[in-house]
């Protein structure tokens, strides 16, 4: 915990290190720390053993609830906790029908449900304007509309201390006897069962807090980018939230950040200096990850750590 906790200061005043001494790494940082709060969700389905193939469309319902409510309110405080309950009570509708199910039948129903979001963000031209997006309008404060530069650190900042705070809430949820029944749904379901606990139930609350948090990733990209598409619904999005988890590691609540931040600057860095092949270039550091440090880069600080 004390290793965790001095890992997760220290991860911290390195993220508002680089956002003020490279002021075009801000952007790239708040996109991470977004992605990371939404990998957050598929952590906690992970310790289910269940992996959603279709994240991205809590991503989606959070960036879109933003662009569409943008235009009547524009402060930012009530359109992030909006973000969050439109993602939640969608969760909740579909993870009534998901939770009987396991395995690989879970993983490919969350993504036919993200296919679906995906088409209709794609055909409902005169909602969504297809593929051309939605740009998010002006956005305000605390009642106020800032310059840029001062917006940009303030987005970064509420999303600093949101994944901060997400953070800590699954941290101690995965502590709780609820989550350590998460365990118990991937080991052994049938004996959590005859214990009287409603494994249904158990990973009903997980998926819902994971698509409450999915939706406030979703969120804080539209603030950030001011551009939605139907493109974050799509399953390669899925894809990297995935590729973050296993990149960043599940034995913490730190893993998501830790991969979702080397993903973006690997990506970033990887398409300037090979623009047609940077693709490869991550798929070559997934591999290396899995071969040689299966536990994700917390796993390989960890070890480092205790050496």
């Amino acid at each position: 915990m004390k290793r965790e906790s001095l890992l997760a200061a220290l991860g911290t005043l390195a993220l508002v290190a680089c956002a003020w001494a490279v002021p075009w790494l801000k952007f790239i940082l708040t996109i991470a720390l977004a992605k990371g709060i939404a990998v957050l969700g598929i952590l906690l389905l992970l310790r289910a053993g269940q992996v959603s193939f279709g994240h991205s469309m809590f991503l989606a319902l959070g960036a879109y609830t933003v662009a569409f409510l943008a235009p009547m309110e524009s402060e930012a405080v009530l359109l992030l906790p909006a973000a969050a309950l439109v993602a939640a009570g969608f969760g909740l509708v579909i993870g009534l029908f998901l939770v009987r199910y396991r395995d690989i039948f879970f993983g490919m129903l969350n993504l036919a449900f993200a296919m679906v979001l995906y088409s209709l963000l794609e055909k409902l031209y005169s909602l969504t304007k297809g593929t051309d997006g939605i740009r998010v309008a002006a956005l305000s404060f605390a009642g106020t509309e800032p310059e840029r530069g001062t917006q940009e650190w303030i987005v970064f900042g509420i999303a600093l201390g949101l994944a901060i705070l997400f953070g800590l809430l699954v941290r101690f949820y995965l502590a709780s006897p609820m989550g350590r029944a998460l365990a118990g749904i991937k080991t052994r379901e049938t004996r959590l069962e005859f214990m009287g606990v409603p494994a249904r139930r158990v990973l009903l609350f997980a998926y819902v807090l994971s698509a409450l948090m999915g939706g406030v990733g979703g969120a804080l990209i539209a603030m950030t980018t001011r551009h939605v598409t139907p493109q974050i619904a799509y399953w390669t999005s899925s894809g990297e939230l995935v590729f973050i988890a296993i990149l960043g590691g599940a034995g913490s609540a730190l893993g998501p950040f830790l991969g979702s931040v080397a993903f973006e600057l690997v990506r970033v860095y990887a398409a300037a200096a090979v623009a047609e092949a940077w693709q490869m270039i991550l798929g070559a550091v997934l591999l290396l990850v899995i071969l040689f440090a299966p536990g994700g880069v917390w796993g390989l600080l960890s070890r480092r750590w205790r050496a």
